[in-house]
Order: C-alpha cells, then sequence, then structure tokens
C-alpha cells in the first residue's frame, strides 16, 4: 500500500508522485490540517450532525492522519487515474476513494486560497494580478491535457480526442510567471480536440503591458496586442 511514511524517505519518488518536495509538503500540511477542521469541525458528525461521543473511537482506518490524507489527494492530482486504480495504491475500495477524493478536494482548494497560491481564474484580472508582475512581467503560456475514460457517446468522443495525445482529453490553458515559476492563471476546462492557440484565444487574457511571453509551437500565431512573444524555430526533419 502506498503510504506518505514510506515515500516520504524517497525524495524522488515522492515529487513524481505529488509534484512537491518533502519540504513543500510539510509547509502545506499544517495549512491543509486548519482547512479540513474549518469544512469539517470536529465537534460534528462527517454527515454534518452533532456528535454524541468524542471523535476518535473505534478502529482506526488508513485515512486517519492529516499526513496521508493530504498525500492521498496530491497524489490523485499528479497522476490523475482512475479512482479504481488510485483504491489499490491506498488500499481503498472504488466507493472509499469517490468519497475521499470528494471530501478532500474542498479542503485542498480552501488551503491553496487561505495560502495565496491559487492561480487567477479570470481571464480579465491576468494583468492587474501582483503575481503577473513579480519579478518583471516575463511569462509562458502552454497548454496541459489530462486523459479521460473513452467516452460511450460519439459526439463526446470526437470532441474529446485530442490528435497531439492520441487520446480523450480534457484541456487547460496556463500562464506561468517564469520569475517565480509560479502558474499564475488557469483557465476553465477545454475539450481536447481545440488547438491550444484557439483554446488561449478564447480565453481573452488581459496582459500587462509590455509584457514577454514565451510560447511554443502549438500557439503559432497567437500575438496578444501590447505582448512581445517568443517561440523557438520548429526543428526541421532529417531526411534519412
Amino acid at each position: 500500500m502506498l503510504t506518505y511514511e514510506k515515500l516520504k524517505k524517497k525524495s524522488r519518488e515522492f515529487l513524481s508522485a505529488t509534484g512537491m518536495t518533502q519540504e513543500e509538503f510539510e509547509i502545506l500540511l499544517p495549512n491543509f490540517e486548519s482547512a479540513y477542521e474549518k469544512l469539517y469541525p470536529p465537534n460534528l458528525t462527517f454527515d454534518g450532525k452533532a456528535r454524541q461521543r468524542s471523535s476518535g473511537a473505534g478502529v482506526t482506518g488508513s485515512m486517519s492522519q492529516f499526513a496521508q490524507r493530504l498525500f492521498f489527494i496530491l497524489v490523485y492530482h499528479k497522476t490523475n487515474p482512475l479512482q479504481t486504480m488510485h483504491g489499490l495504491q491506498f488500499g481503498l475500495s472504488q466507493a472509499q476513494t469517490n468519497y475521499w477524493i470528494h471530501r478532500l478536494l474542498p479542503v485542498l482548494q480552501l488551503t491553496l486560497a487561505d495560502l495565496g497560491m491559487k492561480p487567477e481564474r479570470d481571464a480579465r484580472l491576468v494583468a492587474s494580478n501582483p503575481e503577473t508582475r513579480e519579478g518583471g512581467a516575463n511569462l509562458a503560456i502552454d497548454g496541459t491535457e489530462r486523459r479521460l475514460q473513452r467516452p460511450v457517446d460519439s459526439l463526446k468522443r470526437r470532441e474529446k480526442y485530442s490528435g497531439k495525445k492520441k487520446a480523450h482529453t480534457d484541456k487547460n490553458i496556463l500562464v506561468v510567471n517564469e520569475n517565480t515559476k509560479k502558474v499564475i492563471y488557469l483557465s476553465p476546462t477545454v475539450e481536447g480536440k481545440k488547438h491550444d492557440s484557439r483554446a488561449a484565444t478564447e480565453a481573452a487574457i488581459a496582459y500587462p503591458a509590455n509584457a514577454t511571453l514565451d510560447k511554443d509551437t502549438g500557439f503559432q500565431g497567437y500575438e496578444p496586442e501590447g505582448v512581445l512573444t517568443s517561440q523557438p524555430p520548429k526543428k526541421r526533419k532529417v531526411k534519412s
């Protein structure tokens, strides 16, 4: 079974599984615990009813420790597995996995909001966000895709199919501050077949004046007004 206590001693594997270093995890953990107790007060049951007995009695489950709960939801976010597979890694049934995912996602979102670490979701506010200009408005834009189960409906299959990934996906556009390495904007989710450049254009992101923007070939033709863009040249295919 995959546990925080086992993996925290393996720095490379821990980073691959969670997207965080052990030090970053330890900083996040107390804030995660505070957010959990804010959303789910200990004097209430899991169903939100007043407790008649103190919490902590009975059999201790595998998700009883806050470190394991944070580890569980970070691994889910980083690897995007099917719930059944995620449950197998953590010794949980699919139903238990579904329960904990939906219980812990709001906690993680509240934790990041309290720490000021949530990316901007309103494209119109990117230019005025202080984190956009921190160290200078040197930005990078990219598209990220998450694999999905193959939809049963044929129309949804066509919408979700990404020719780039050769799979069915959902897509988001990210803008990153290259100085701080922070994601400052996360776009709404769009279907995998939509081209990166079109998704960025439709998002209508407002950039600071004279910002620099690094982009890849997926954003060919994307030239926001007042922004200096930079795109690496496409490598030529070597003929054999």
